[in-house]
């Protein structure tokens, strides 16, 4: 399953080099490098087998990579690589037990204590020789511009000749390594879908009542809306187990992004919306529980 994860992020991770060159390298080298190295450390420590081989701390460290900006400080893809290792995951008791995305644990701890190093400012570089660094990523306009003027139009968005974080900016590739996971099974398609369907169900209502000045096209391309839905809400682990809870998981995560990205600060929204959904996943779970085959088991009198 991990080396299909990884396989599926090939894609994106060429996409990411092509478009920030040595920039993309070195964010999730560092993020990889350190996730795999704390997950050794804390397991010896531990006295527990070591596990790095199981691809797990390979994936966490990947995905944490794509989703931060170019100009990251070392310390910054360091840090939170340890940190999603060690609170997303392994105080938990370790693969398969943690309630929340550990790559996005250790983003929101990040974003939150380096917020300087992870907002807006931080992905432009107004006298870089990459064009594309010279420029607002796309979320960050529509926020700072009620006419759209510095959006990038949608085959940009499509191709991924914008700024953003590494991961998020081609949905060309997005799609080409989440189509693999699903027709793998890999990643149940219900999770993207849904996904997808949620942001697209409320932010074409939000257009239409002008409370958000982005088009359904602009919402989905725009962000990291496809990377989430594909690589961050398809994790088995932290997402429900029955068909329903898949859907109502899915498309929870769609709504809250659009409801972030148009009422509070933050121009994306993917990471906490995810975060949140995690933390209802075990409730999904028990609400959603199927009917057996044959009916309900006959209650003891």
């Amino acid at each position: 399953m991990m080396l299909d994860v990884i396989i599926a992020l090939s894609p994106v991770i060429v996409a990411s080099i092509w478009i920030f060159s040595w920039y993309a390298i070195v964010q999730v080298g560092l993020c990889v490098l350190t996730s795999l190295a704390t997950e050794s450390i804390w397991q010896k420590l531990s006295k527990k087998p070591v596990s790095v081989l199981d691809g797990s701390g390979a994936v966490t460290g990947i995905i944490l990579g794509l989703s931060l900006p170019w100009s990251a400080p070392w310390y910054v893809p360091v840090i939170g690589s340890a940190v999603a290792v060690i609170l997303g995951k392994m105080v938990f008791g370790g693969l398969g037990m943690n309630l929340f995305n550990p790559a996005m644990v250790g983003r929101a701890f990040i974003m939150l204590s380096f917020a300087g190093a992870l907002g807006a400012s931080a992905y432009v570089h107004p006298d870089a020789a990459m064009v594309v660094l010279t420029q607002a990523t796309p979320l960050s306009a529509a926020k700072s511009s009620a006419t759209l003027s510095g959006f990038p139009d949608i085959w940009a968005l499509f191709t991924g000749n914008r700024n953003g974080s590494l991961g998020e900016t081609s949905a060309l590739a997005i799609l080409i390594g989440g189509i693999f996971l699903c027709v793998r099974r890999t990643a149940s398609w219900q999770l993207p879908v849904g996904v997808i369907l949620g942001c697209a169900a409320t932010s074409g209502l939000f257009q239409i009542l002008g409370l958000s000045n982005l088009t359904i096209l602009q919402h989905l391309l725009g962000g990291s809306l496809l990377f989430g839905a594909f690589f961050i809400a398809t994790d088995p682990v932290t997402s429900p187990l029955t068909p329903k809870g898949k859907w109502i998981f899915a498309i929870g995560i769609g709504i809250t992004v659009v409801f972030l990205r148009s009422f509070s600060s933050y121009p994306a929204g993917v990471m906490f919306a995810v975060l949140l959904m995690n933390a209802v996943v075990p409730l999904i779970n028990r609400w959603t529980i199927p009917t057996p085959v044959g009916g309900p088991l006959p209650s003891k009198s």
